[in-house]
C-alpha cells in the first residue's frame, strides 16, 4: 500500500464559514465537488502559496461539532482499511463506506480518538 496524499481535513456542517476563514489565511479553492457518494458530501480542496493543502468536507450528516481529521489517500483502500482495523480503529459509518464510481472512503477513528479519513481514488 502506498500513501498518495496526506493532509489535514475539516468535516463540518458549515463549509462556507471554514472556507472563508482559510481564504483570509491565504488559502485558495482548488476545486469544489458536490453530491459525493451516499453521504452527499460537498468536498472542497484548498491550497496556500507554500503548497500546504487543506480539505473541507460537508456531509449530509447531523454533526454536533466540526471534526478535524487527517485525509490519507492510498492506492489500496482494502489493505489500508484492514491495517487500521488491526490497530483498533473503528469505522465511523459502522460497516459502510462512502463510495462513488471514482472513489471509496471511510472515516476511521483510533482507540485514542484521533481520526483518519481513508480515501482511494479509483482510476479506470
Amino acid at each position: 500500500m502506498k500513501i498518495t496524499t496526506f493532509n489535514p481535513q475539516i468535516i463540518t456542517k458549515d463549509a462556507a464559514a471554514i472556507v472563508q476563514l482559510f481564504e483570509e489565511l491565504g488559502f485558495e479553492k482548488r476545486h469544489d465537488q458536490e453530491g459525493i457518494g451516499e453521504l452527499n458530501v460537498e468536498g472542497i480542496r484548498m491550497k496556500d502559496a507554500n503548497g500546504f493543502y487543506l480539505d473541507v468536507s460537508q456531509p449530509d450528516l447531523p454533526l454536533q461539532r466540526d471534526v478535524v481529521t487527517i485525509r490519507m489517500n492510498v492506492d489500496d483502500f482494502d489493505e489500508a482499511y484492514q491495517l487500521l482495523l488491526s490497530y483498533g480503529f473503528k469505522n465511523y459509518y459502522a460497516d459502510r463506506n462512502n463510495e462513488t464510481p471514482t472513489s471509496k472512503s471511510a472515516l476511521m477513528i483510533a482507540p485514542s480518538g484521533f481520526s483518519i479519513n481513508l480515501v482511494q481514488h479509483i482510476r479506470k
